[in-house]
């Protein structure tokens, strides 16, 4: 899942989007509401994260721009403000909700994923991913197969999440480099042979669901 974070603090804003990666979330980053509201419009993200006090474009300004346009992408408003008229205003203004800063990662985690969770509820997007006797829970962060609970880093999780939305078909290096690190390595670097290797090895000891195709890529496929 992705999410686009508006902060313009430096110190807040390495600390939110390390925190999200650490989680598992690939993350983009604008510093300036102008950049923010570009990118919510050309990217499909699952949730933001805007600061209200940013440069250019404040952040109630980029959500009721966003709004307006029939937005509804799940977002939590930061703000230094904690008084109950800047709550209202932000949450009339299309958030949907309000963190008070300093406030706690663990519980704008909570958030999001709260948030993320009543989208998928109401919408179309699907919580849990199957791809044969694999299963991946995307609210839980949960992976099984065969009924067997298997335990990944949040790399490893990236990893096979975006292989499962992609069955069958084959996705090369690059692909992955920019879907689950968020940015492009040098195409000759193994980091992601080395994550495939690992991952394979958690979900796939028999080496029949996931496979390389030499020279191309790798594709993830039900045992037949």
């Amino acid at each position: 899942m992705r999410v686009l974070v508006i902060e313009d603090d430096p110190k807040i804003a390495s600390f939110v989007v390390k925190g999200l990666k650490q989680s598992g979330f690939a993350v983009d980053h604008a510093a300036d509401g102008e950049a923010g509201l570009s990118l919510a419009e050309t990217t499909n993200f699952d949730a933001a994260v805007v600061d209200i006090m940013v440069p250019k474009m404040d952040g109630i300004s980029v959500v009721q721009r966003l709004r307006a346009r029939g937005s509804r992408l799940p977002i939590v408003f930061l703000s230094a403000r904690a008084s109950v008229d800047d709550r209202v205003k932000g949450l009339q203004a299309g958030g949907d909700d309000y963190l008070t800063k300093p406030f706690a990662f663990s519980e704008l985690l909570a958030r999001i994923q709260a948030l993320i969770r009543r989208a998928t509820q109401t919408g179309t997007e699907p919580t849990r991913l199957t791809v044969g006797d694999l299963t991946l829970d995307l609210l839980s962060r949960e992976v099984t197969r065969a009924g067997q609970k298997v335990e990944l880093q949040p790399r490893e999780f990236s990893l096979l999440e975006y292989l499962m939305r992609h069955p069958g078909r084959t996705v090369t290096k690059t692909m992955v480099l920019e879907h689950v690190w968020d940015y492009s390595f040098d195409p000759q670097t193994n980091v992601v042979d080395v994550l495939v290797h690992r991952l394979r090895g958690k979900v796939d000891p028999e080496k029949q669901r996931l496979h390389t195709i030499r020279g191309v890529g790798y594709v993830l496929r039900p045992i037949a």
